[in-house]
């Protein structure tokens, strides 16, 4: 069966995703940015309720995946505390001005990550040349390779997906994500031959406020986070039951 990691980016999504029998979670904070790093609290939180294995998601902002010095040193520093805090494998990715993974700044990162699994993140999909790109990421000896077939969703871009399993022959997983969720990832699997799945299996948890100001735009009391049902779904659909 596939493995299924989940993106969970609160404490609590982490929880959800291993009650309802996920492998593993990539521990993530802002996913309506595309994720960035979570805090150390988090981290250190959620690996002792968590028996399942943590990767972490280092990446220091939003938006593009051009980094300069600063942010270079915070990624390194990040991936050095995911080590001390007993994080079983980080998540990175860098690119240069041109598009093309920039192997120099990938490989500092790769060296501070040691011994911890290193998963290659979704700025595949923003490179210029996937083959090539796929290439580089292998010589990095990076575990796997997080995409959505550079489209929208895994759905759109499954032909793509399927493409880079072929070319990897096995060198490296391939990670479908974006839009995977229980009603499609049967059908995903069968059409790309991933060996591993992911998804946030998200869904709007009302506030336990009782005090609600709706007129506070990026303020507001409802939030997303993993369902537990939604991650059994996507369980079962992977098992075929």
């Amino acid at each position: 069966m596939p493995l299924l990691e989940i993106a969970a980016a609160s404490i609590a999504s982490a929880l959800a995703a291993q009650e309802g029998g996920a492998d593993r979670i990539e521990l993530c904070a802002n996913l309506h940015e595309g994720g960035t790093t979570p805090s150390h609290g988090t981290l250190v939180e959620s690996r002792r309720r968590l028996r399942i294995p943590i990767h972490v998601l280092v990446r220091p902002r939003g938006g593009d995946f051009l980094y300069d010095e600063a942010e270079i040193h915070a990624m390194i520093g990040d991936i050095e505390d995911c080590a001390r805090s007993g994080a079983d494998g980080v998540v990175i990715g860098a690119l240069d001005a041109d598009g093309n993974v920039d192997v120099a700044l990938c490989r500092r990162l790769v060296a501070a990550a040691g011994k911890l699994d290193v998963t290659f993140h979704r700025a595949f999909d923003a490179a210029r040349d996937p083959g090539a790109a796929l290439e580089d990421i292998i010589a990095l000896g990076c575990a796997r390779v997080l995409t959505s077939g550079a489209a929208a969703s895994v759905v759109l871009g499954a032909e793509a997906i399927a493409g880079y399993v072929r070319k990897a022959n096995g060198r490296i997983a391939i990670m479908a994500g974006g839009g995977v969720n229980a009603d499609n990832v049967r059908g995903l699997v069968a059409r790309t031959g991933v060996a591993e799945c992911h998804s946030s299996a998200g869904a709007v948890r009302r506030s336990g406020m009782h005090l609600r100001r709706e007129n506070l735009p990026g303020l507001e009391p409802d939030f997303v986070q993993t369902d537990v049902a939604r991650v059994r779904a996507l369980v079962a659909a992977l098992r075929g039951s």
